[in-house]
């Protein structure tokens, strides 16, 4: 038989005794500068995740929100179900997706532009591939995200740069495994979608992160995060659309053809969008795009 483990000594409950006692008063620290606000619920978030050992990230997400001021038990209650967290978890203790989903929730109550995670969308040969390199090469604090594919690659594009190029085999390997935010069939012929973990790491650290996917990806992310801030990027005009798509000669004339009726479909639903950029010139759009997330909330964000 094997022995017991010692009972523990005087010497041990009374430093077990202590460290609860300092635990407590810690966490009633944080939450008492919540309630003052002299802490906000998302720089409590932040050092949680940053320092999984700090008391941030022993605290109760229902303490948490319950600190908040203007935040009573009902709301706590009604932000857990639409969180999808249990009462029981602590801050440090949370998901990648949960985290994304809880600073998009904190970012709401602070009037802050969604949860760091913007959508860039638009209409075929707009201009989108551009405005992100631009984005990814200018703005480091940004992280582009990079869609996977069942394209081939064009000219000059790089693997991993530009787009993850994979096989149908792949793809469908990371739809079953539940790998991907978003993925849609483009133009009726190849498959694109959004890698999920990087993602939700990102998000989950605190990082701006940017998304540049289609129409119909773009409204997959809003339903999976709603906090996401969609941005339509629009041509100058619609001739400058067709000289752009023509100019870049990469399709036939018949696919030339199909690509812009879809654009004229795609330009229709541009009003479900948070903003809209015009992209007439690269550096300029790209810049209006950043700025989006430091506008504030109401502001009027067509340019």
């Amino acid at each position: 038989m094997s022995a017991r483990p010692d009972p523990p000594t005087d010497v041990d409950r009374a430093a077990a005794t202590l460290a609860a006692i300092e635990a407590r008063r810690s966490r009633a620290a944080i939450k008492r500068a919540v309630a003052t606000r002299e802490r906000s619920a998302l720089d409590v978030v932040s050092v949680a995740w940053a320092q999984p050992h700090s008391w941030e990230s022993t605290l109760r997400v229902t303490e948490l929100l319950g600190s908040i001021p203007g935040v009573g038990p009902i709301k706590v209650t009604r932000a857990l179900e639409d969180l999808t967290i249990s009462s029981r978890k602590r801050v440090g203790g949370l998901g990648g997706r949960q985290r994304v989903l809880l600073t998009q929730w904190l970012a709401g109550r602070h009037g802050l532009r969604s949860n760091r995670l913007l959508v860039l969308a638009g209409p075929t040969a707009v201009g989108k591939g551009a405005v992100s390199a631009y984005i990814r090469e200018h703005y480091p604090e940004v992280l582009v995200s990079v869609s996977a594919t069942t394209r081939h690659p064009r000219p000059g594009e790089i693997d991993g740069v530009h787009y993850h190029f994979v096989s149908d085999d792949e793809f469908d390997r990371r739809i079953a495994a539940g790998e991907l935010l978003e993925w849609a069939v483009v133009h009726n012929s190849y498959r694109y979608g959004t890698p999920r973990p990087p993602i939700e790491e990102a998000l989950a650290a605190g990082q701006r992160v940017m998304l540049e996917i289609d129409l119909n990806g773009a409204r997959s992310v809003r339903k999976v995060l709603p906090g996401a801030f969609l941005v339509f990027l629009l041509p100058p005009s619609w001739e400058e659309l067709v000289r752009r798509l023509v100019g870049r000669g990469t399709e036939t004339a018949h696919e030339q053809v199909r690509r812009l009726e879809t654009a004229r479909t795609e330009l229709a639903a541009q009003n479900e969008f948070d903003a809209r950029v015009i992209n007439g010139e690269v550096s300029q759009a790209a810049r209006e795009v950043v700025e989006l997330w430091d506008a504030p909330i109401g502001a009027n964000t067509s340019r």
